[in-house]
């Protein structure tokens, strides 16, 4: 017994939640919301690990990203800065000093030698006094006994030794070791002893420091050094770590870097993190479509739909990092959105997608504004759809926007240069953003067909399909029918021209007319435009019965349109196309033929209902034109703009329009479109006399 009341609970329950579409359309966000945010915590939100130098690791680590070692690289830019030597500025007047200086005392040796009026001992005195260092007598008396020719060649060995040493430069703390490089240099010269200690003597003074050290320039040439040196990329899934290494100084700076490293209340603020900005990102979408695209909102088979398309385009964007990032599909969600819901819905999913790409790829702007450019494209080339090939020709269009953004990317991070390496990465990356466009419009194109059919959508491409005029339904219609299908023909330009005036759907209205009255197709002998022979099976019936075969063909439609798998949206307009009207040759029939007896007006109606959307009231008053001003006798250009207005007068008076959202300035608009195109098929003629006809025929005979 219990078990009964349990299962009728269970069963009440279902029913009341099916019935229920707010609580359906909660459940619905609540499980989108679950799955999105899993998946994202899955690859944005890598695992976390309390790790310290020298202590083993608890398990294998990978990198779950692209990363900049920035340990290691800062460890070979500080190597090369070390490698700079430092840099020191040469001061020549050091050298042009000494060398004047050593100059100055040979001329003066030359002069006291060369004076005759100097005793021997007073040359010694002023040698004594111009040395800058006291010598004995008989070390300068060698400079007095020496030729000219010696004392000259003894200067120019000086001089030439001085600018070897000067040259090589003396740093500073480098003096005493230049003048020990001297000496021995001028131990070597041809010359006595004397000579060769005077000659020490003269220049050691001038020995001094003439490379000055510059702080600046070195630095700027460490610096310089530094930035020559590119950094250690850690590629994605590479081993930082093995299970039970020792952690090493290195490798817990990469962890670190990476956000590997932290403790059990950062891990929370992550994942609260994360949850806060999906839950912000799901209300700001949930306003946008209920402002924007109510529709949808109102229907959660189609917020599944949506759903379902975000989840897997995040999935293939997923597995496709794994690869490149360049190659991430945004593109192929977008186009299904754009060509089952419209521009408007795809372009607040692209921006979430966009945001996604940047949370799986850790932030890289280059995939994010691929993926943003490339889904933009995608809404402008399926926007407006006229065949299957434009998806195709979508693709073409992403893939070349994708290859021209990796190149401006590249250029503007200064990541393009003639080295193999980098132009390997740059071809990788030009081949996964053109693959990415290709892939995108091909899963597409795949995927659309299947859920199309899964949920019940009809799309432009269905529609065009159905325009086709090899369908089924058509070829019958023109083979039983030929008068039902001119005037589905002339109805489809009404509503087509109407329908672009007031922004509707077009397309829509094009094909629906099509379909509108394939009811006709069970009996199509019984209605006027099928008439070939004249015979006119009506004259045998009551109008009783007359109306109820005229009044059965819209239902009859929906009957034959479900047979022939027609969408949903086409049957509603079969249904719809006559509305609540009255079916008023008949009625004034009845009314004539029983002029005592009361005759129920609500029989002579169809049965609706009246049209829901603006397609439908646009077929349904194209419809009621194109046989209202085939009817006229003498259609003149007056005549058909009064027939026109008259008639959308009486649906509007009749109270067809009232469930549609038409507005009386539309109206306005869809009977000028009217007048326009009737206008232009019955336009007045020229009616030539016999005589000036006969004279034109003879002229023309003439002139061949």
């Amino acid at each position: 017994m219990k078990s009964r009341i349990n299962l009728a609970g269970l069963f009440d329950r279902s029913v009341a939640f099916k019935e229920n579409k707010r609580l359906q359309r909660i459940v619905l966000v609540a499980v989108l919301f679950v799955t999105i945010y899993a998946l994202l915590a899955l690859v944005s939100m890598p695992a976390r690990y309390d790790l310290s130098v020298g202590r083993p690791s608890p398990r294998t680590i990978y990198a779950p990203r692209d990363i900049i070692d920035e340990f290691t690289t800062e460890r070979l830019r500080e190597q090369a800065a070390d490698a700079v030597p430092d840099v020191y500025d040469y001061n020549p007047l050091v050298l042009e000093v000494a060398l004047r200086e050593v100059g100055v005392f040979f001329d003066q040796v030359m002069e006291i030698k060369d004076d005759p009026e100097l005793e021997s001992e007073e040359r010694i005195g002023r040698l004594q006094n111009i040395t800058p260092e006291e010598l004995s007598e008989t070390t300068l008396n060698a400079l007095l006994v020496s030729d000219r020719s010696i004392i000259r060649d003894l200067q120019g060995r000086l001089n030439n030794s001085l600018k070897d040493i000067f040259e090589q430069g003396i740093r500073e703390n480098e003096t005493e070791l230049a003048r020990r490089r001297l000496s021995q240099e001028i131990a070597l010269y041809p010359f006595s002893a004397d000579l060769k200690r005077i000659a020490e003597t003269v220049v050691s003074p001038y020995i001094v420091q003439n490379m000055n050290y510059n702080a600046q320039a070195t630095e700027e040439n460490r610096e310089l050094a530094r930035r020559q040196v590119d950094p250690i990329i850690i590629l994605r899934n590479t081993l930082i770590v093995s299970e039970g290494e020792p952690v090493t100084e290195q490798q817990l700076a990469l962890l670190e870097d990476l956000g590997l490293i932290r403790g059990q209340r950062a891990d929370y603020a992550g994942y609260i993190g994360l949850f806060i900005l999906l839950f912000v990102v799901f209300i700001v979408v949930a306003i946008y479509v209920y402002i924007f695209v109510n529709e949808v909102f109102e229907k959660p088979n189609l917020l599944l739909l949506m759903g379902l398309i975000f989840i897997v385009t995040l999935i293939f964007s997923i597995a496709a990092t794994y690869f490149s990032g360049f190659l991430i599909p945004v593109a192929m969600g977008v186009i299904l959105i754009t060509v089952m819901f419209g521009y408007k819905l795809a372009v607040i999913i692209n921006l979430c997608l966009a945001l996604m790409v940047g949370l799986i790829t850790g932030g890289d702007f280059s995939f994010i504004l691929v993926s943003l450019l490339g889904g933009l494209v995608s809404i402008y080339a399926v926007t407006r759809l006229s065949q299957r090939s434009d998806l195709a020709r979508a693709g073409f269009y992403v893939a070349l926007t994708n290859g021209v953004v990796i190149i401006a990317t590249y250029l503007f991070f200064g990541n393009v240069s003639l080295e193999t390496d980098s132009l390997i990465n740059f071809s990788y990356s030009m081949i996964a953003g053109f693959g990415n466009g290709i892939f995108s419009s091909v899963v597409a194109i795949g995927m659309l067909p299947f859920l199309e059919s899964l949920f019940g959508v009809t799309t432009a491409i269905t529609l065009l399909e159905l325009s086709n005029p090899n369908h089924p339904l058509l070829k019958q219609m023109l083979l039983k029918a030929p008068g039902t299908y001119y005037h589905s023909m002339m109805v489809s330009n009404l509503a087509e021209a109407a329908a672009e005036s007031v922004q509707a759907d077009a397309l829509l209205a094009r094909v629906g007319s099509y379909y509108h009255d394939i009811g006709k197709l069970k009996r199509p002998y019984f209605f006027s435009e099928n008439q070939l022979s004249g015979e006119n099976p009506h004259t045998k019936l009551s109008p009783n019965l007359s109306s109820l075969i005229i009044g059965a063909h819209p239902k009859d439609g929906v009957e034959m349109g479900r047979k022939h798998r027609l969408p949903e949206m086409i049957l509603d307009i079969a249904a719809q196309h006559h509305g609540t009207s009255m079916i008023s040759f008949f009625y004034q029939k009845a009314l004539e033929n029983n002029e005592r007896e009361d005759v129920m007006a609500e029989k002579f109606r169809y049965e609706g209902p009246k049209p829901q959307t603006k397609e439908a009231a646009i077929i349904m008053l194209a419809d009621a034109v194109e046989a209202g001003v085939r009817s006229l006798s003498k259609p003149s250009s007056s005549r058909v703009e009064t027939m026109i207005k008259r008639m959308i007068k009486d649906k509007l008076d009749d109270g067809q329009l009232d469930q549609c959202d038409l507005t009386l300035k539309e109206i306005d608009k869809i009977s000028e479109a009217f007048v326009y195109i009737m206008s232009g098929i019955y336009h007045s003629r020229i009616e030539y006399p016999e005589k000036a006809l006969k004279a034109e025929l003879d002229k023309g005979s003439v002139a061949r």
